[in-house]
């Protein structure tokens, strides 16, 4: 029997206990209503978490649509200031599947909502089997989520229409030191898929300069990783080129391509400095990448060649504390989150990958918030 028609047989098992064991969530709406471009930022509130939403208009200018709750709390690690999660992939659009995932840090939950545009419908809240979710990584069906706490583990789940079941051999503990200090730089920043679904990758920062890389063995158990030693870099997040290369943004101040080999292992192909503080999170449109500087409030561009190759391409300037960003489907967008203020900012992507200031929006509710999304 292959991969796939193990993780088929997964599914098969696990369908009627998902659907059996579904809360009872509000109807769908009857009517929707949709946007060219919608974006989701969660306030990650300890009070009680929501999800604001936000119209694009046809200049690229965003404005207020809504917000709905997440039925969790969020939290922040210790130390951290304008990123309280420290991580890449806290709020995640799956726009194949209509569905959104948003994790809830102080209630060690993941939160699914079914999309409709600018309308959110609560689906599933389950727990991630871990404390302090920060990370969601989806292929098809498949849901992983990154626990930061207690020596960090990673969770996985089968997808049965909005509803989520965890797998329990789906479970790795990644054994980082729980009381290494300061706790933000030292839990993991992101669990993401490799090319295709094959692997699942998670990048540790300074817990141990690494990135682990797992296969998927029998019915789809993560195997013990592949681990990558960085030494000397803080390898924060990870975005996939349409090549399948691994670009990198390192908080120690680089950007960095890899490619991934069949069973896990990784070859450095290209490495530029940004010059930049904090280069913590990064995002692609195109043949172009976008990182975030945090203490520099800045983003610097990269284009990425076909064998890997990074060639800078400018700086540009955002308000303080620039975190977590996401591109339009239409790569037309860039919306970068300032945790110093709560802000937007966003951009319009030139040809060429140069960026023109559109505007910026409070986002109420989210100074040192992190997650964002962009349909």
């Amino acid at each position: 029997m292959n991969r796939i028609a193990r993780w088929s047989a997964v599914v098969a098992l696990t369908s009627a206990t998902v659907l059996a064991a579904a809360p009872s969530f509000a109807s769908e709406p009857l009517h929707q209503h949709r946007s060219s471009s919608v974006v989701y930022v969660p306030t990650n509130d300890p009070h009680g978490n929501e999800v604001r939403v936000y119209d694009r208009g046809p200049d690229g200018s965003l404005h207020a649509a809504g917000s709905y709750a997440t039925g969790g709390v969020g939290d922040a690690l210790d130390g951290a200031v304008v990123d309280r999660l420290a991580s890449q992939g806290s709020t995640v659009l799956d726009r194949g599947a209509g569905l959104l995932y948003v994790v809830n840090a102080g209630s060690d939950s993941l939160s699914v909502f079914r999309v409709h545009g600018d309308r959110l419908v609560l689906r599933d809240v389950v727990p991630t089997r871990g404390d302090f979710p920060v990370s969601v990584a989806v292929h098809d069906a498949r849901v992983y989520v990154l626990n930061a706490r207690g020596g960090a583990s990673v969770q996985g789940f089968a997808r049965i229409g909005a509803h989520l079941v965890a797998v329990s051999s789906w479970h790795r503990d990644l054994g980082l030191d729980p009381t290494a200090t300061p706790e933000f730089t030292h839990t993991p920043g992101q669990v993401t898929f490799g090319p295709d679904g094959r692997t699942l990758l998670v990048t540790t920062k300074a817990a141990t300069h690494s990135i682990d890389v797992f296969t998927f063995g029998a019915l789809g158990r993560p195997s013990a990783p592949v681990v990558t030693e960085l030494p000397g870099k803080v390898p924060f997040a990870i975005e996939l080129d349409r090549r399948g290369h691994l670009v990198v943004a390192e908080a120690s101040g680089n950007v960095a391509t890899f490619a991934l080999g069949s069973h896990g292992a990784l070859t450095p192909l290209s490495e530029q400095p940004t010059g930049q503080a904090a280069t913590c999170w990064i995002v692609a449109a195109g043949d172009q990448v976008f990182v975030s500087n945090a203490g520099s409030a800045t983003l610097s561009g990269f284009a990425v060649g076909s064998g890997g190759s990074l060639t800078a391409n400018g700086v540009t300037g955002t308000n303080p504390g620039t975190v977590d960003a996401a591109v339009s489907s239409d790569g037309r967008w860039l919306d970068v989150q300032t945790g110093a203020l709560g802000t937007v900012d966003t951009f319009r992507i030139g040809a060429s990958g140069a960026l023109t200031a559109v505007g910026s929006v409070i986002v109420p509710g989210t100074v040192g918030g992190e997650g964002i999304a962009s349909s």
